[in-house]
């Protein structure tokens, strides 16, 4: 991605979210979610965000549908990597230790959520996923 993840505008974030969540749409579709309508201003401001991120990596375009299908490129979960990582670099001195540690007192997290924290933790140690109680 030519650009980093932080400079991502709300809009193009909209984008990239809607395109998450549908696959893949044209610049109408998008244009009616985003606004509401499909005055033609609004078309050529999707358009050209659009443009601007396919140019930067973010999103691809399937020039063998008319009218065109844009998709998502990039992984919400690379998006938030690369902002998490910017925040810790911002707030912490890049460390990523206090950032998680306050993202995860500041939530309620379900028991679920502590297991599968715990799961992956066991994971990337190495271990077998058997806890000792």
């Amino acid at each position: 991605m030519g650009r980093a993840a932080r400079e991502i505008t709300e809009t193009e974030l909209s984008l990239l979210n809607e395109l998450w969540q549908r696959q893949s749409a044209t610049v109408q579709e998008l244009t009616e979610v985003l606004y509401g309508n499909t005055a033609a201003p609004l078309l050529a401001t999707v358009r050209k965000l659009l443009d601007r991120l396919e140019g930067e990596g973010c999103v691809g375009r399937d020039r063998t549908k008319w009218p065109h299908h844009y998709f998502a490129v990039l992984k919400r979960e690379e998006l938030a990597g690369k902002r998490l990582q910017a925040a810790a670099d911002e707030l912490y001195e890049g460390d990523l230790a206090p950032l998680l540690t306050h993202l995860v007192k500041s939530q309620k997290l379900t028991a679920g959520d502590r297991e599968a924290l715990r799961k992956m933790l066991d994971e990337m140690d190495g271990g077998s996923g058997s806890r000792k109680s």
